[in-house]
């Protein structure tokens, strides 16, 4: 009967919501909510020792000050990492959008309820939730894809 309630404990657990706890901000330790009454979000999960995510960090962050800030779009960076680990990275790579840390103690559930069917690292969504529309991206990002995917969650809003 034991194992039976951890498998049910556990299964619930990978389908719940990130507990507000779960997320932190890199600058304060404040605990942080995804909102979910925003327009829309991106949402680029990362951390130090992953090389694509490091590349691709300067670009977001030129994107979120030139393109997406002025238009309202949120960006948060989620670090699956330590708080030494972040503050040393950005000292030597400062972005301009928000840092958040994962804090949680299973990543491949908390990403899989974000839509990863892998839990690899760089994942990027881009989402309204207002109108309940969500895409990905594996792998790294640019500019350029976030421009094509931030206007195909625009455009399945509209219809």
């Amino acid at each position: 009967m034991r194992l039976v309630k951890g498998v049910l404990a556990l299964a619930l657990a990978a389908v719940l919501p990130v507990q507000a706890a779960d997320f932190v901000a890199q600058n304060d330790d404040k605990p942080q909510v995804v909102p979910q009454a925003a327009g829309v979000q991106v949402l680029n999960f990362w951390a130090t020792w992953c090389g694509p995510c490091r590349k691709e960090m300067p670009e977001m962050s030129q994107w979120y000050t030139q393109k997406a800030k002025p238009k309202n779009i949120q960006l948060i960076g989620i670090a699956l990492d330590t708080k030494e680990n972040v503050a040393k990275f950005l000292q030597t790579t400062p972005v301009s959008y928000p840092i958040w840390r994962y804090t949680g103690n299973n990543s491949r559930a908390m990403m899989k309820g974000y839509g990863s069917a892998v839990g690899g690292l760089p994942y990027t969504v881009v989402r309204a939730p207002k109108c309940g529309v969500q895409k990905s991206i594996t792998g790294g990002v640019d500019a350029a894809k976030l421009d094509k995917t931030v206007a195909e969650v625009l455009a399945a809003c509209k219809k």
